[in-house]
């Protein structure tokens, strides 16, 4: 009789732990799919500001040293954004 309650006991343990899993699951689920939308927009960044410095290469034949600083500037950090999401990904 007393080991059919420690069986009762240690799966009543189990069931907890495992509610608990799938809560964190869910919430890791939830995550991953924010990242993953959060990656897909800074792509979309990055595509824009490629499409931006190719029209301005055929607008001009040379950018002024501003226009490739703030464009460069703005690459680093889509970059850097799209790096820290990944980052937090692996983690």
């Amino acid at each position: 009789m007393q080991e059919l309650q420690k069986l009762s006991e240690k799966l009543d343990l189990l069931l907890k732990k495992y509610g608990e899993l799938q809560s964190e699951n869910d919430r890791l689920k939830k995550t991953i799919t924010e990242q993953l939308k959060s990656i897909e927009t800074l792509n979309g960044k990055v595509g824009s500001l490629e499409g931006r410095i190719a029209s301005v290469g055929l607008g001009q034949s040379v950018l002024s040293v501003n226009d490739k600083m703030a464009v460069t500037k703005e690459i680093d950090a889509v970059i850097s954004e799209i790096d820290k999401i990944l980052v937090s990904l692996n983690d």
